[in-house]
């Protein structure tokens, strides 16, 4: 679905390149998590998937980013965004209108969806997020939470191909954050979409993503199954990168010779593992 090749970008205020040399094939269907420390360049990286990069911020583009066919230089933003959806990081400033239901039809007006499916896009997008009983609410009066359910609800009317989200749980309570990848993942399930999310809480993204990908200093460091990244705790830990502690406690026992199963993701497995450790 997406086919990055020695893509590197530079800002044109910038002096240096804030990505560099990154190579990256993500599968249709995929759910991806990208995490890495503060000015790693995700954010970068998705603005490339999305055509914002180069489209809106200008500077030098070096290499190629083509999804489903598409080059993203080449393609116009309106092509990109009609298969790709976007979710950003700031979400006020991506909402548009004063009530839940004007903030759904916008984009699919301005998409010109025939009027004959825009009812049951709007309903469908609402159900799949579980806010189908905000849609006659007025934005203001909603939670962070409830807010951010909006934005992606939005955005899945258009039924993109692709639905990239920039830290979508950032100012949402550990409950609420977990509500949010679980409605993200069923929705991928059921309707094939690829997933790519930035996020900093890095045991949410092992859970629930295919792929996860470590940006470090413009570069990917790792790009695997989250078992096979989390099996590098240590190395995480020097680039900025957290690891659950009860990853990180398995990791040096098996270091040790202690423990020789599989990764552990979180709490409940490595309670598991070392029950089996001191029977």
């Amino acid at each position: 679905m997406i086919e990055i090749k020695n893509f590197s970008f530079t800002y044109r205020e910038g002096a240096a390149p804030v990505v560099e040399g990154v190579n990256l094939s993500i599968p249709d269907g995929a759910f991806v998590g990208v995490t890495g420390p503060a000015g790693s360049g995700k954010s970068t990286l998705t603005y490339a998937m999305n055509g914002i990069i180069p489209h809106c911020y200008p500077g030098d583009f070096y290499g190629s980013v083509v999804v489903e066919g598409l080059d993203t230089c080449v393609a116009s933003l309106t092509d990109i965004s009609q298969l790709v959806g976007s979710v950003c990081q700031d979400i006020d400033s991506q909402i548009v209108s004063s009530i839940v239901e004007d903030e759904m039809l916008y984009g699919l007006e301005n998409f010109g969806v025939p009027h004959g499916e825009i009812e049951s896009r709007v309903a469908r997008a609402l159900e799949d997020m579980g806010i189908a009983d905000l849609r006659d609410r007025v934005i203001a009066s909603l939670s962070g939470g409830q807010k951010q359910k909006v934005a992606i609800a939005s955005i899945l009317a258009l039924k993109p191909k692709v639905l990239v989200l920039d830290e979508p749980t950032a100012e949402l309570d550990p409950a609420s954050s977990l509500q949010v990848f679980n409605l993200l993942a069923r929705y991928a399930r059921e309707h094939g979409t690829t997933v790519v999310v930035v996020e900093q809480k890095i045991a949410l993204l092992s859970e629930f993503a295919d792929l996860l990908v470590i940006v470090d200093g413009g570069q990917i460091r790792f790009a695997d199954a989250p078992a096979a990244v989390l099996a590098h705790s240590e190395e995480l830990l020097e680039l900025g990168v957290n690891c659950p502690r009860s990853t990180t406690l398995m990791n040096r026992l098996a270091a040790a010779g202690v423990y020789a199963g599989p990764v552990c993701r979180n709490v409940e497995d490595a309670s598991n593992a070392l029950m089996e450790v001191v029977a």
